[in-house]
């Protein structure tokens, strides 16, 4: 039986987190550092939220990673270059 795969908007939060945790950054500090509420961040991150290109973009570059990265290795986990 195939395994159902996960929506897109999780995959992308996962790996947001990855990079935000790998930074040492709490969410309260990332979400200051990209002048996002912290509210708004913690349910993007928990992938409840689907994210424009434009929010992506800002996280992306408080993470000082290029969106299409992260946007890769969501697509394919076995992608990630570290």
């Amino acid at each position: 039986m195939k395994r159902p795969r996960v929506r897109l908007q999780v995959r992308v939060a996962e790996v947001i987190r990855r990079y935000r945790e790998a930074g040492k950054w709490t969410q309260d500090a990332f979400a200051a550092h990209i002048e996002m509420h912290r509210a708004q961040y913690s349910i993007m991150e928990e992938g409840r939220k689907d994210v424009r290109l434009s929010t992506l973009e800002r996280v992306a570059n408080g993470l000082q990673v290029p969106m299409w990265v992260i946007l890769r290795e969501a697509e394919d986990p076995n992608s990630r270059d570290s």
